[in-house]
């Protein structure tokens, strides 16, 4: 059975903590009786045994049971430790969970992609405890869903959905207080670090220690101000002779971020954490990283496996995805419709490749769909913002659940304010509003999507003097009544090539019929060389990384097998050939 063991928070990682991933008892309760049947006491066993946190409709849960389920339990056991405070914290399930421990509610939680933690040490007692976990997960459009189904199906670009938890589980033990989140932001012009902590206000001092190349260069500690604390230090600036500090492709340069928890000068929590030095913004209609202009050579990357839908097998298979797209010459990735594991920005960074968050999309426009994507979205931008590789964000794709963006005006202004909420939340990266097509006047960037079968029409197509009025197959690139501002443009989803023989049985590509290798190369080529040429465009995202489920347009087949050479694409992908 396959297991996913390492620590699963790699950004804020502490020393003392216990995995809840492996076997857990499950059942489905279609009926939705699990509460008069009294799962919720713990003291009931389930029927049915799971490896979380594998979804059950995949085989690596050991259950691989593709059909609707849309309540499902989770229950066992584990062992208190001492006299420590327990965090029980789940970084992903889908889409609203609730939590017992020991016949006790302990914690509700809705967003199908984002992380919470719950204080359960009141309720723990000596030796052995137990957890039972109910996930509720209908075929509801109004959900943030990204790429899973709502039809039962699945079709077009929408896939078997992942229902109940499908990141890890577990338990870090701590002091009477502890960091309960954290945000950190490095300044490049000032040479600076600030942010916030949050604790639960028992503590009253905390440090910060940052380090570099394992040595310790700056130790900060502070008094707190209750629950909420904002902190702001600088670093000694970097002269002429030192070392360039700063994080980009290529030259992933990270500092180290060790976080103290004092009482009455006790130490009661300690995590550590890491930062790069780096700088993204716009000068009129190009990307600047740094202080040089930043060509994205991007990759779409679902992230989904054959064995285990949006779960990623290991971190391995993680860190594998990235090595393979650098191999083929991308510079990053546009994680599409997903908030991935923590573990791919954390490789991300590491490696220096740049990545786009992106909000997975809810289907049906009404206010409860703007509340669940408002707050959903203010947790992913959170927790996204400690990674150095996140360079942009994008609220909205293809104004999917905002189907009358380009007319309406209701749906232009939540789209907006989730281009001010985002700013608000993190003012360091930036923001394409409505990646695609049909952008509202407040974004950074204006990300175009098109599948055409070659480039000849790309210069005439994309001129800024077109942007306001110019329509792509009935789509505007502006909406009505917004104009084009000189925002750099970028031609975020393009290619899509599936090869002839493997388009069959409902299998398709966006852009179909490359007979053999060298007629893919031959369109993959034309493309790339059609983009480079344009001199309005800054950069390029393709379609895509993997095959996923019906949709085979993926440079990798679902297993991570390279289709093509993976040399001659990086020659192809860099326009060295």
């Amino acid at each position: 059975m396959r297991q996913r063991t390492e620590y699963p928070r790699p950004q804020f990682q502490r020393e003392d903590w216990l995995s809840l991933n492996g076997e857990w008892e499950f059942a489905f309760d279609d009926e939705g009786e699990g509460l008069a049947k009294g799962y919720d006491t713990g003291r009931v066993p389930l029927p049915l045994k799971i490896n979380v946190p594998f979804s059950y409709q995949y085989p690596a849960s050991g259950i691989g049971d593709p059909s609707v389920h849309p309540c499902v339990w989770y229950r066992r056991t584990f062992e208190a430790k001492g006299n420590r405070h327990a965090l029980l914290s789940f970084n992903g399930a889908d889409y609203k969970t609730d939590v017992w421990v020991n016949d006790k509610h302990a914690a509700s939680h809705e967003g199908g992609y984002t992380p919470f933690t719950a204080d359960i040490t009141r309720l723990l007692r000596q030796g052995t405890n137990t957890i039972v976990v109910r996930c509720f997960d209908p075929l509801d459009p109004v959900l943030p869903r990204g790429k899973q189904s709502w039809t039962g199906d699945r079709f077009a670009c929408w896939y078997i959905p992942n229902t109940g938890l499908w990141q890890s589980v577990w338990i870090d033990w701590v002091g009477e207080d502890a960091i309960l989140s954290h945000t950190l932001f490095p300044d490049l012009d000032t040479f600076s670090v600030s942010g916030e902590i949050v604790t639960a206000g028992v503590a009253d001092e905390a440090e910060i220690c940052v380090s570099f190349r394992g040595e310790e260069i700056k130790k900060v500690r502070f008094s707190l101000d209750g629950r909420h604390t904002r902190y702001s230090f600088k670093l000694k600036e970097p002269n002429s002779v030192d070392p360039d500090y700063t994080w980009r492709p290529g030259h992933p340069v990270l500092f180290g971020a060790k976080f103290r928890l004092f009482k009455g000068g006790k130490p009661v929590d300690a995590a550590a954490s890491r930062f790069g030095f780096r700088k993204i913004k716009t000068d009129g209609n190009t990307v600047v990283l740094n202080s040089e202009p930043l060509y994205e050579r991007l990759i779409l990357d679902q992230g989904y496996w054959e064995e285990s839908g949006i779960t990623p097998p290991s971190t391995e298979a993680i860190k594998k995805d990235i090595l393979l797209a650098m191999s083929m010459g991308f510079n990053g990735a546009r994680k599409h419709q997903k908030f991935e594991d923590p573990y791919f920005y954390y490789y991300a960074d590491e490696l220096g490749f740049l990545t786009w968050c992106e909000m997975p999309s809810a289907y049906e426009f009404c206010a409860e769909e703007e509340g669940r994507i408002a707050s959903e979205w203010a947790a992913i931008v959170r927790e996204a913002s400690v990674f150095a590789s996140v360079i942009a964000y994008v609220p909205l794709n293809e104004s999917w659940g905002a189907r009358n963006i380009a007319s309406d005006g209701a749906q232009q202004n939540f789209a907006r304010s989730l281009y001010y909420a985002t700013k608000a939340l993190d003012p360091t990266r930036l923001v394409s509003t409505n990646d695609g097509w049909e952008s509202p006047d407040a974004t950074d960037l204006l990300g175009l999507h098109d599948y055409a079968f070659d480039s000849s029409a790309f210069a005439e197509k994309y001129r800024a003097d077109r942007y306001d009025g110019f329509y792509r197959k009935g789509r505007r690139m502006m909406a009505e009544g917004c104009a084009y501002r000189g925002q750099p443009v970028l031609l975020t989803e393009f290619g899509g090539i599936a090869m002839t023989a493997e388009t069959k049985d409902g299998n398709w590509g966006y852009n179909d019929g490359a007979k053999d290798e060298e007629a893919f190369f031959a369109r993959y080529g034309e493309l790339i060389r059609g983009i480079y040429a344009h001199p309005e465009l800054r950069g390029f995202c393709y379609t895509q990384l993997t095959d996923v489920q019906q949709e085979v347009n993926g440079l990798l087949y679902p297993d991570r097998t390279p289709k093509f050479d993976c040399e001659r694409l990086k020659r192809i992908t860099e326009g060295k050939e």
